[in-house]
């Protein structure tokens, strides 16, 4: 499929081309932005704005809530441990009072950097119950990269799981040295165990007599008062948290959340996965990751149960969802394919239904039949850190129901629309904002506005102006629009594939390969090439008992599915790199490419 896109829509992404078109700063003390009154109201005589008809919004209501109306039902699940809103409530606020009284001021950020354990869970209520910002860390980041975040994040507290502990200390180490007048930031050991998960392996004892730390987080906890008086936000557009992006196209960059952001994408993600009161969410998708797509506070609005998980496999997925009935979770199609691909599929399907949300890439065809052969419903959404986590969902509408299963899974590939709690998605040309015709061929760029996109990224107003370049968050990312008005992505701009003129989407090059019996995974990226300027280059994870397999087999097979311009020159077997979120690092794959030298 040959897109359109012309010349000077590239030209704005390149780095030379800059344009600076915001003059306010959304971190400016000065800026009234994110509380000023509207003026129209004033003009009706009788109105009046108070504590009685007004507060900020503020994801923490969602708890506080639920521990009366839910008090004793289940709120968390994690092995053997096991909560009710009222207790989780409870021991929140025993924390939030701890952390008020460990010389931290209102604002100041505390980072975390644990798996889906309870303490993770209570973090994202208990940290800005106290006023302050939760910096929710990547679990498989390296100390060095570990000890560039906590310098920019200025975090004053570490929460750390015992099994990152060493990783912990490094950074810390690193941190030490780059800046001897810098303090490090506090320690707090998470030792929280799970019977089930860490097949009976409690290190947690041997890291804390090896590594030091300054409080452990049961004890600090029991130290609180739960009787602590909450610090609500006295603006809503206050910071709840800082994600760091991925890192899979650049340098990971500080993507700050509002209360405001928080709660209504909280409410939109309960909405997009049809959540009604009562679920069974079992914790897949990292809690870091978005804050858990922001479903932290989302399953506490609706009164849900958290099946909390130190690490995700096949195994563990099946027997937590017929142990705790669970009614829905989510993941990256790595996690699909991880399941599809288990020898635990052999002896189900599963006791009942159970949705599943997936996004971070389209799911492929194959992958979707058998996950619903296996009594999986699965929905695909899409978004990014800066649109905190989903922003769009591809609606099902019932008369797809009756299509042929190829006609069900094209529809379902796509990203679709906007959720409830986003102004307004689009698909523009970047140069002349004008949206691309909706004839689902000509290219653009995804753009957000709304709520539910970021207040901007930390300590870097230039970069947060250039994404808001004509009043519109810029993704990055390019699709068409299709008559029915549904978006669907072909490709990130930096990794489109430029062969001979023509515009590759790298996207439908790794559908093609994918759809091969002896592949498992596949990513693919632009390789130079002196005749062409660049042809496409496969990386392949083949499946077990396939090691026979020639490139040159997997070569021809692209051949007769594609266009021969758009089949891969190259193909190279082996891991491929990924994020812990199962993103692929392409970054590194254009590298290995490059160094690979022209074709």
């Amino acid at each position: 499929m040959r897109f359109l896109l012309s010349k000077r829509a590239f030209k704005i992404f390149t780095p030379r081309f800059q344009r600076l078109c915001l003059t306010y700063s959304p971190f400016s003390s000065t800026s009234n932005s994110g509380d000023s009154e509207p003026e129209s109201w004033r003009t009706m005589e009788g109105l009046l704005r108070s504590p009685a008809n007004f507060s900020p919004l503020s994801p923490i209501t969602f708890l506080e809530r639920s521990a009366k109306v839910y008090r004793d039902r289940t709120s968390l699940v994690f092995g053997s441990v096991k909560h009710t809103w009222f207790q989780t409530y409870q021991r929140c606020l025993r924390l939030a009072s701890a952390l008020t009284h460990l010389g931290i001021s209102r604002g100041d950020v505390v980072a975390a950097l644990a798996p889906n354990v309870p303490a993770m869970h209570e973090l994202h209520f208990a940290v800005p119950m106290a006023g302050l910002i939760l910096c929710p860390l990547n679990t498989r980041l390296d100390p060095s990269t570990l000890s560039v975040l906590l310098a920019h994040s200025e975090a004053k507290i570490l929460f750390v799981d015992h099994q990152l502990l060493e990783i912990a200390h490094g950074a810390l180490d690193l941190l030490a040295k780059s800046d001897r007048t810098r303090k490090s930031p506090k320690l707090v050991l998470i030792s929280q165990s799970n019977d089930n998960d860490d097949d009976g392996e409690d290190r947690s004892s041997s890291f804390a007599s090896k590594y030091s730390f300054d409080y452990e987080y049961e004890t600090l906890l029991k130290s609180g008062n739960s009787e602590f008086e909450v610090i609500k936000p006295r603006c809503e557009w206050d910071p709840i948290s800082i994600n760091y992006t991925s890192g899979t196209t650049s340098r990971p960059k500080g993507v700050v959340y509002s209360h405001r952001g928080a709660y209504l994408n909280s409410l939109a993600t309960v909405f997009l996965h049809q959540m009604s009161v009562y679920p069974v969410y079992l914790w897949t998708v990292p809690m870091f990751h978005c804050n858990g797509w922001c479903l932290i506070w989302g399953v506490a609005a609706q009164g849900g149960t958290n099946i909390c998980l130190r690490k995700v496999s096949p195994k563990l997925i099946f027997k937590n969802i017929a142990m705790h009935k669970v009614t829905h979770m989510g993941g990256a199609p790595t996690v699909l394919n991880m399941i599809v691909n288990s020898p635990e599929t052999k002896h189900k399907p599963l006791p009942h239904r159970v949705e599943i949300m997936t996004g971070g890439s389209p799911p492929l065809p194959q992958i979707l039949a058998k996950m619903e052969e296996l009594g999986f419903n699965v929905s695909h959404l899409y978004g990014l850190t800066e649109t905190y986590g989903p922003g769009t969902h591809c609606v099902w509408k019932p008369e797809w129901d009756s299509l042929s299963l190829e006609e069900r899974t094209k529809l379902k590939f796509r990203q679709g629309v906007q959720h409830l709690g986003l102004e307004g998605l689009d698909v523009k040309d970047p140069v002349t904002m004008e949206t691309v015709p909706d004839n689902g061929v000509t290219m653009g760029e995804v753009m957000f506005r709304g709520n539910t996109v970021m207040s901007g990224y930390f300590k870097d107003l230039e970069a947060t102006r250039k994404a808001f370049e004509g009043d519109w968050f810029h993704s990055g990312d390019l699709a068409v629009k299709h008559p029915d008005g549904y978006i669907e992505i072909k490709d990130r701009l930096k990794d489109v594939i430029i062969s001979g003129g023509e515009n590759i989407s790298s996207v439908e090059v790794e559908r093609v390969l994918c759809s091969h019996q002896a592949v498992l995974e596949a990513a693919v990226v632009a390789r130079p090439d002196n005749h062409w300027g660049q042809t496409p280059c496969g990386f392949v994870k083949l499946k077990d008992g396939f090691d026979t397999i020639k490139p040159e087999e997997i070569i021809g097979f692209c051949r007769n599915h594609l266009p021969h311009y758009m089949a891969p020159k190259t193909i190279v077997f082996g891991d491929i790199p990924k994020t812990s979120t199962g993103k692929v690092q392409k970054y590194l794959l254009r590298k290995k490419a490059d160094e690979m030298g022209s074709l």
